[in-house]
């Protein structure tokens, strides 16, 4: 019996290439500057717009919520469209929504509900960049490539945003924060520029799929219903997006009210919030440094059992920091969990998003990752309005001890995960 012959097509270059490094550069500035937003934002709301629990819940409820409302669409549509031109429009949607923020408040008219938009638009714009981004790799680099190009992608962003919120804090104590969220902004800008250098072939990929339909003769509805049935039917992929889930749903409730915690009942500075937040960027390139050493150690299933594990752990000593008692141990307990935190998250999504590439035909790749990110990032948004609504009516030490404690359930469906795994994934 004769078989056809695997598609095929011509990749640009692997990990080694300067076309990967334009890419990787670009990715790489663009997180430094994320990581320096992702201080200024919540000093912007909580000290200088005054905002409350509600007010947080409804800020990562707007940033998140877009993975509920177009996250499927956009998997099928990422499909029809060229990957690296979607991540290039989306940037520059995410350029001028950042932009709009510091605008507003030097001319005088910025309000909280102003950052619900603007975290509206970026998060609908970070829905099609995200899912082009993880189904780009694969078309940018040869399927062997694929493990080490995304520990690479990962590693290096986490080393160039280790100094970041550092340098965010102690940058706010002569700016401004929203002269400081510029560098999100511009973070974007120099995602645009790299990404134009950066060449592919995709054109050849899509060929070497022997798919002769035009874009409009397919039903977006079915291949919206193949994508989730995709992952719905392929069992370790069902156990890794119930994992992520869960994890995703408790920890949410943790980290919505986590600015409120350091800020407000420690009473950290934001040069301190910020040195907190380079613990995690310090535990995130640990953690992708690692990972290829534990994978050729342990089966895929301890990996990433092992990184969960150690985030249920980390989630703990947030609210453990609230009780201590005195600053010092408080900044050092926040230290230990952010550091922590960030290498079994990166343990974890290393391994999982490296297997769930192998496992995934190439033409589903979009597809499977936007109906992924439905489900595990479309929790989010609920438990941020879960955590205002908690925090606001049973406290805040209390919603954080139970997002502590509750995440422990996360463990149960990597149990016995190894049998459904493929022998190169588990080895």
């Amino acid at each position: 019996m004769s078989t056809a012959p695997a598609p095929s097509f011509t990749h640009v270059g692997g990990v080694r290439s300067g076309n990967f490094l334009r890419f990787w550069t670009g990715q790489t500035l663009a997180q430094f500057g994320a990581r320096l937003a992702a201080v200024a934002l919540p000093v912007l709301a909580v000290q200088l717009l005054a905002a409350n629990e509600e007010d947080l819940g409804y800020l990562n409820a707007a940033q998140t919520a877009a993975f509920l409302l177009v996250g499927l669409p956009a998997g099928a549509w990422i499909d029809r469209w060229f990957k690296r031109r979607t991540m290039i429009a989306a940037d520059v949607v995410r350029f001028v929504a950042s932009f709009a923020v510091p605008l507003l408040w030097f001319t005088g008219h910025l309000h909280i509900w102003h950052l619900f938009v603007v975290g509206g638009v970026v998060g609908i714009a970070s829905v099609f960049f995200d899912v082009s981004y993880q189904s780009f790799v694969p078309v940018l680099v040869p399927d062997e490539d694929i493990g080490p190009a995304n520990a690479r992608l990962e590693t290096t962003s986490q080393i160039a945003t280790m100094g970041g919120p550092a340098l965010g804090g102690l940058a706010l104590k002569v700016m401004s924060a929203p002269l400081l969220m510029l560098a999100d902004a511009f973070g974007y800008l120099a995602s645009v520029v790299f990404l134009t250098l950066t060449r592919d072939d995709e054109a050849g990929y899509r060929a070497a799929l022997h798919d002769e339909r035009a874009p409009h003769e397919r039903s977006l509805v079915r291949e919206i219903r193949e994508g989730l049935a995709f992952v719905v039917q392929q069992p370790a992929l069902r156990r890794i997006v119930t994992c992520t889930g869960l994890s995703n749903l408790f920890s949410t409730l943790a980290f919505t009210l986590m600015p409120l915690l350091v800020l407000r009942q420690i009473g950290l500075s934001p040069f301190l919030f910020g040195v907190v937040m380079t613990a995690n960027s310090v535990g995130g390139a640990v953690g992708a440094s690692i990972t290829p050493w534990l994978q050729r150690r342990l089966s895929g299933g301890g990996v990433m059992r092992l990184g969960v594990a150690i985030a249920v752990v980390a989630t703990v000593l947030y609210p453990v920091s609230g009780i201590v008692g005195g600053r010092p141990l408080a900044f050092a307990c926040l230290l230990v969990a952010d550091f922590s935190m960030a290498v079994g998250v990166l343990v974890y999504n290393i391994t999982q998003v490296s297997l769930r590439q192998r496992l995934c035909p190439k033409h589903l790749l979009g597809r499977m990752n936007a109906s992924i990110r439905f489900i595990v990032w479309g929790v989010m948004p609920i438990s941020s309005l879960l955590a205002g609504w908690l925090g606001q009516h049973l406290g805040l030490m209390p919603t954080m001890w139970f997002a502590a404690v509750a995440g422990a359930v996360a463990l149960v469906p990597l149990l016995g995960i190894e049998r459904h795994l493929p022998s190169a994934s588990a080895a």
